[in-house]
């Protein structure tokens, strides 16, 4: 967790020369990435471009964001295994102040709508459509603000669903974009979870712009009470972490209850779902671009 306001960041350059930048993005993304910006030869950026939109310039430079504690080399190592390559295209390693960072999102962040009647907005906005459910969310140290193409599957899935009155764990929360989506669009509880210190601080501060936190549990994987299980489980993490996580998912969904599980590269979902198949029945796949949204119901024990 970082003291101070300034702390760089770590930003890993890669040119799309012979890699596709959707292929560069989604390596960065598995490599652990916290988020990506494409950029043209003249520095333009577009932020983790929406649904369906693609940069059309001749030449893109793709940037990964880590922390600066991060070990760059085990990065480069498991990118060229993602690419199957043996060596990286060009590439170079620069830092990033924290308020730069910021500054540069905040000029990229407009209003979205996920379904009907979700929206997220930047909370020195003006909602489009103020009697929507509205979502209040800026970038901040822990990511996800409904750009990337996993967390707005999970986003349209929420919109569609009834979920009122149940129960929810948002396992791997981030920023808590889905938890507090949850709370929002009427979820009784809802249990947000993650491994890192600042992203439940992210959420803590979150929830409370949302006027949610009253129904927000916070904690860490170790901190939740061993027979705690819910009505809905979300986790939009990567397909490793997921397959590895398969036997407490079973143990944490109700009989009844449903499983959805994003951050998956569609090349990975048969292994993601063969994970799971004892205890849960999967529905239609879901597609957005590369990715992939699972949705399951828990089956009888």
């Amino acid at each position: 967790m970082r003291d101070e306001a300034n702390a760089p960041w770590l930003q890993l350059t890669l040119e799309a020369i012979d890699h596709s930048p959707d292929q560069l993005e989604d390596a960065l993304l598995q490599a652990g990435a916290l988020a990506v910006t494409l950029t043209d030869a003249g520095d333009q950026p577009v932020l983790e471009p929406g649904p369906g939109q693609t940069p059309l310039w001749a030449h893109t430079r793709v940037t990964g964001l880590f922390d600066a504690q991060t070990d760059i080399e085990v990065i480069k190592n498991q990118l060229c295994r993602f690419l199957h390559s043996r060596s990286l295209p060009e590439c170079r390693l620069s830092e990033l102040e924290e308020r730069d960072w910021v500054r540069a999102w905040m000029e990229h962040f407009h209003p979205m709508r996920f379904g009907q009647r979700l929206w997220v907005c930047p909370k020195e906005q003006t909602p489009p459509e103020p009697t929507a459910v509205n979502l209040r969310l800026d970038p901040g140290l822990a990511f996800g603000t409904g750009t990337h193409p996993t967390t707005a599957l999970c986003l349209e899935w929420l919109d569609g669903a009834n979920i009122v009155g149940k129960t929810v764990l948002d396992y791997g929360c981030g920023s808590g974009i889905l938890a507090i989506a949850a709370a929002k669009l009427g979820a009784q509880r809802v249990w947000a979870v993650d491994i890192d210190p600042q992203a439940l601080i992210a959420s803590d501060d979150n929830a409370s712009e949302n006027d949610v936190e009253d129904r927000l549990e916070l904690s860490s994987p170790n901190e939740l009470a061993a027979d705690l299980q819910v009505d809905l489980l979300l986790a939009n993490i990567l397909a490793g972490i997921l397959v590895r996580l398969a036997p407490e998912f079973g143990r944490r969904v109700k009989v009844g209850g449903q499983l959805i599980l994003s951050g998956i590269l569609q090349a990975h979902a048969d292994t993601v779902q063969a994970a799971f198949i004892q205890d849960f029945a999967f529905a239609p796949v879901r597609y957005r671009d590369d990715w992939v949204l699972l949705t399951a119901q828990r089956r009888q024990g």
